[in-house]
């Protein structure tokens, strides 16, 4: 049959735009704080509200999307989002931006991106199967994506903020989701009602129709609650990933910034320090893209994961130059380039399509839960011991939990095709149209937050 790759690039589009909004708030946002506030301790409070309803908003929000749809989900949020991003500059140039009103603006903006983030990741498979693109490249690419925005964000805010100011790059990353959301509206069709773009059966309802047999919010969160405890595989990815995200919120919004203001005195030092380890992304990416289909998950995942975390935290603490510094995140970024693609394609091939939205936020949730906690954490951290020592204590956390899938089997899942791993009839999305014992099928993601 006739594949149609326009909503997948469109969807890929809204994204990547975005994503280089969000890149560059990722560095200018703790950067505004620290320099407003003067404090660490209040730069990862910062953090933390923007973080903890961001994770409750993709652990609650599953059945909601499934009532009004991924579409129109993405779309009225990102417009939302870009209303409330942007009052955060206007009101600081008014003169009327507390530490509360900040606080409370970063909290609903977080809230606003955990539904947008959650209903693009139910839109992105289907995509795909519209496309009839193997769901591993189809992961690597998206996740490509995603490094190429680090790498072109984050050196950009970091020379924005020297020229201009941190307030006008946020204002930037506000027009970057107006930008997104009509990407989606216009690029991205509604889904009908039993067209599976894939071929065959959908159990999707129309957009905003909620289908015949709608459950109540409540039952249609216990279903997602019960197959995420059933599942062992996507239960240890969820696990692992709440600890290192809890290491690389800390890393990215207090740690790193704190080494660039403390140790380089640049903000541009906290740009070059991103891309380095977005540039060494982008190019492990490439190469994964191309060799997805013939390289075992396993050992490409266990290998890649040990060296792209905790040496990044042991360079912060004790090496003194910075070309260093840059060339060991550059290589985390070439190791880090597999993992996302590789645990997006498993979880997506398993979670059956009917169960997504819901199976999808609680992941992304379970996972990034401890993400709020980093930022506050790592922010005492560096006050209570000081930034060598937070960074040795975040980096042996890190260690610990990578070297878990060399221990544990129900790691080596992740070489098995979906419907040995689950005992399910199939897959839940179009198969890949080569063999799959190298090659089985989100956010569960591990790095920075969108």
């Amino acid at each position: 049959m006739d594949r149609d790759r326009r909503p997948f690039v469109g969807l890929l589009a809204a994204e990547g735009i975005s994503l280089v909004g969000s890149r560059m708030s990722m560095v200018a946002l703790p950067w505004f704080t620290l320099v407003l506030t003067g404090s660490a301790a209040r730069t990862g409070v910062v953090a933390f509200a923007e973080m903890l309803p961001y994770v409750l908003a993709c652990a609650l929000g599953g059945p909601l999307i499934d009532r009004l749809g991924g579409r129109r989900t993405s779309v009225v949020t990102d417009l939302a989002s870009a209303a409330v991003l942007a009052a955060v500059p206007v009101l600081h140039l008014a003169g009327a931006l507390g530490f509360g009103a900040l606080t409370g603006l970063v909290a609903v903006a977080g809230l606003l991106r955990g539904l947008s983030d959650t209903a693009k990741r139910v839109l992105f498979p289907e995509t795909v199967a519209a496309a009839g693109i193997p769901m591993t490249r189809a992961t690597s690419l998206h996740d490509g994506l995603s490094r190429l925005a680090t790498l072109l964000g984050a050196p950009l805010a970091g020379l924005l903020i020297a020229v201009l100011d941190a307030p006008t790059v946020l204002l930037l990353d506000a027009g970057t989701f107006l930008v997104g959301a009509a990407v989606v509206a216009l690029g991205v069709p509604v889904r009908q009602s039993g067209a599976d773009p894939g071929g065959g059966d959908s159990a999707t309802p129309e957009e905003g129709d909620g289908g015949p047999d709608r459950e109540s919010y409540l039952a249609a969160l216990r279903g997602g609650m019960h197959y995420l405890r059933r599942d062992r595989l996507v239960h240890g990815i969820v696990l692992m990933l709440l600890v290192t995200n809890f290491a690389d919120a800390a890393y990215t919004s207090i740690l790193a910034p704190v080494w660039a203001t403390e140790v380089a005195g640049s903000s541009t030092a906290l740009g070059l320090l991103t891309a380095a380890f977005a540039l060494g992304a982008v190019l492990g990416n490439a190469v994964f893209t191309v060799v997805a289909s013939r390289v075992p998950r396993f050992a490409v995942f266990a290998v890649g994961f040990l060296l792209a975390g905790a040496p990044r935290f042991v360079a912060l603490a004790v090496l003194d130059r910075l070309w260093a510094v840059y060339l060991i995140s550059f290589v985390a970024g070439v190791s880090v380039a597999a993992i996302n693609p590789i645990l997006g394609a498993a979880t997506f091939e398993r979670i059956p399509e009917r169960l997504r939205a819901r199976v999808l936020g609680l992941t992304h949730a379970a996972s990034w839960a401890g993400i709020p906690l980093g930022g506050l954490l790592g922010g005492l951290a560096v006050e209570q011991l000081r930034l060598p020592a937070a960074c040795l204590l975040l980096g042996a956390a890190y260690l610990v939990v990578t070297v878990l899938p060399f221990v544990l089997p129900v790691w080596r899942q992740l070489d098995q095709p979906a419907t040995e791993a689950t005992g399910r009839s199939g897959p839940s999305v179009a198969p890949s149209p080569t063999p799959r014992s190298t090659e089985p099928a989100e956010e569960v993601r591990a790095g920075p937050p969108r």
